[in-house]
């Protein structure tokens, strides 16, 4: 990938951010932000069509669908939060005023969204509509911000992996703990039940815990950076209103690696998506795990985390990033899709068999490394696409980037929840099922249209990065020619 390097724009060249390690206070302030997304991340793919389905009683495909529509407003809203998140000015820069102005609508909406009133069906399918909506735009009003600065703390090629890898493994620690406090502490089985997850009245802590939790993230990540807000870029800004805003928008989206990254990034977060819509339903009825076996599960899937936030950095210096998220997404399809094609084949050990959790769990903590690696190295491509930008166009836009790279993530709870409503719905999955009551043709059908859409859309994302056009070579000469213009 040896691919020229024009010349930066002289008229309007931004200031450029220091080639640097960054502090390892801010690098831990900056990180532990992401508990938040951890926290609305896990609870949006993993309990909410779960709760809107089985727990309220909804069709499936229904839930789905509202999600979805509510994703449709996160297309207009993300690129405009990153258009006004670049061009605030004040003494608190660019990003910081909507890091803190979201911490308290993110708490609000997050305890409404799983208290919906006694309402009729369609009431209770647009209260969530509207509770989904509040919750992400809150979220977006911060995390788009947020993500931003990671291209202007550092320009450092392998600094942004070292650091987008901390904002991963706060963001999943976050999210496995609030995972295993809903498991253990929250979502208890009552009497009659094998599991707690149709447990209510355990929503309604599960909500407030959560809450807390996206607060104090947001407060102490946006306290923890404050001290860098005149150290960051702060460029010219043109004049004009909506117009030149927009116009702004779409010279930074026809960005030929932007739109790669953007469709890797749509393949790799809606596979994401239907695993966590999906996982409840696999666990309880494929594979049939009782109330103990949950309480391990975070900590498998942490130490994935844990394997990704130490290897993905190290094998994307040793073969690039590009090669590196397209093998590590390929792997995450075959892992995944492994165990139930073994299971068809009368090959994988049965509920019964001792061996069946400990083969569950390696492979678990397999793709769960390959895939968070994946997220990590997605993620620190993006932050070198604003160089590549700002050498054609003679502008920083971080957050119009990040708004992207953000929806994109958030496809994990639209278009991931939506298309986990179909598979339910082509499988004839029952609303109300216990496990262990669901016939074994459905369960058939459920595990082959999950494996089979993951390990495409694995497969498609593994193209895409391969077809990344630049390299750490490519970026490290562009900061050099942006550096001399300064």
């Amino acid at each position: 990938m040896n691919h020229s390097i024009p010349e930066p724009r002289k008229a309007d060249v931004a200031p450029l951010p220091p080639v640097r390690r960054v502090a390892t206070a801010t690098t831990l302030a900056y990180g532990f932000g992401a508990v938040a997304y951890g926290v609305k991340d896990n609870g949006f793919g993993t309990f909410l069509l779960l709760f809107y389905n089985q727990v309220i009683g909804l069709p499936s495909a229904q839930v789905g669908f509202i999600v979805m529509c509510a994703l449709l407003l996160d297309a207009v809203i993300d690129p405009m939060i990153g258009v006004a998140s670049d061009r605030t000015r004040g003494r608190w820069g660019r990003r910081h005023p909507w890091m803190y102005a979201a911490a308290l609508p993110i708490a609000l909406g997050w305890v409404a969204l799983w208290n919906p009133p006694a309402l009729s069906s369609g009431w209770t399918l647009a209260w969530l509509f509207g509770a989904a909506v509040v919750v992400r735009t809150a979220v977006s009003a911060y995390e788009v911000p947020s993500q931003a600065l990671t291209p202007e703390l550092t320009a450092d090629y392998d600094e942004r992996t070292r650091i987008t890898a901390y904002r991963y493994i706060f963001g999943w620690a976050g999210g496995l703990l609030m995972l295993l406090a809903a498991y253990q502490l929250f979502l208890v089985p009552e009497p009659g039940q094998s599991n707690g997850l149709l447990n209510r009245a355990g929503y309604q802590s599960f909500a407030i815990a959560g809450a807390g939790a996206m607060l104090v993230a947001i407060l102490v990540s946006a306290i923890g950076t404050h001290r860098e807000i005149a150290r960051l870029p702060q460029p010219h800004i043109e004049r004009g209103g909506v117009g030149v805003a927009f116009r702004e928008l779409a010279g930074a989206v026809r960005n030929r690696p932007f739109l790669i990254l953007m469709a890797a990034g749509l393949f790799a977060y809606t596979n994401q998506g239907i695993s966590f819509a999906l996982s409840n339903y696999l666990y309880s009825f494929v594979w049939r795990f009782e109330t103990a076996t949950f309480a391990w599960l975070a900590a498998v899937l942490f130490a994935g985390v844990v394997i990704a936030f130490v290897g993905a950095p190290a094998i994307a210096r040793r073969v690039g990033k590009p090669r590196a998220a397209a093998s590590m997404i390929a792997a995450a399809g075959l892992l995944q899709a492994t165990p139930f094609a073994l299971r068809l084949a009368g090959l994988f050990p049965t509920p019964d068999d001792p061996a069946m959790v400990p083969v569950l769990f390696a492979i678990y903590t397999l793709n769960s490394a390959v895939s968070v690696g994946t997220a990590i190295l997605g993620a620190s491509m993006m932050a070198d696409v604003v160089e590549h930008s700002e050498v054609r166009t003679g502008r920083r836009s971080e957050g119009v980037f990040f708004a992207g790279a953000f929806f994109v993530q958030k496809c994990t709870s639209g278009i991931g929840i939506f298309v986990s409503g179909l598979i339910l719905a082509a499988a004839g999955f029952p609303e109300g099922a216990r496990p262990g009551q669901v016939d074994g043709a459905t369960l058939d059908w459920l595990t082959i249209l999950f494996a089979g859409t993951y390990l495409v859309l694995s497969m498609s994302a593994a193209w895409l990065f391969l077809h990344f056009p630049f390299g750490a070579d490519e970026h490290r000469a562009r900061v050099a020619r942006l550096a001399a213009t300064d």
